[in-house]
């Protein structure tokens, strides 16, 4: 099953495309669409559908999760996030794929094992799973956000996934990890 986890903003929307093989997690790619921020918004947000539209067509993902909303620093920035989820989720209903919503806590919790972990933390256990860099910060996040949903969001129980393929998965890229710097962790 392939999923395409999507990090929405108006200024920079991340994207990313990752299989699960068994227990192994596999990165298909990953990016970051930014629009020009001299751009109304409207020009934006249509940056952000004919970017997602090219990445879908691309990587032909079964289906997507987007982060769900969170409350922004200021009601201005909230609805604009609100904008480019929207246009997101829309694009990917556009395309027939199903979308699953999850928290940011639950995103994090799934992929480092707390939901109190900060960006880095994130990224660095994005780049351990899949043996990849992401691009920059928002497309380690959209990652992330397609490892979780292939772990415990709702395409997993969907897909009949089992509940432990993450753990075995995060085991394996450590111990893959640890092998490959003399054991050090």
């Amino acid at each position: 099953m392939r999923i395409l986890g999507i990090d929405p903003g108006i200024r920079n929307t991340g994207w990313g495309v990752v299989a699960r093989d068994g227990a192994r997690l596999v990165h298909l790619a990953n990016g970051v669409i930014q629009p020009d921020p001299k751009l109304p918004d409207a020009d934006r947000l249509a940056v952000i559908a004919t970017g997602l539209a090219s990445v879908v067509e691309a990587h032909r993902p079964d289906s997507a999760a987007i982060e769900e909303i969170f409350v922004a620093r200021s009601a201005a920035s909230a609805l604009k996030l609100g904008m480019a989820r929207g246009v997101a989720m829309m694009q990917c209903a556009n395309a027939g794929l199903d979308v699953a919503e999850i928290a940011a806590r639950q995103v994090k919790k799934s992929v480092v094992g707390t939901g109190s972990a900060d960006k880095g933390q994130v990224a660095a256990m994005v780049t351990r799973l899949l043996s990849v860099k992401a691009v920059n910060a928002d497309a380690a996040d959209a990652l992330a956000i397609a490892i979780a949903a292939l772990h415990g969001g709702q395409l997993a129980a969907d897909a009949g996934a089992d509940g432990d393929g993450l753990s075995r998965a995060i085991a394996a890229a450590l111990a893959r990890d640890a092998g490959g710097r003399g054991g050090a962790s």
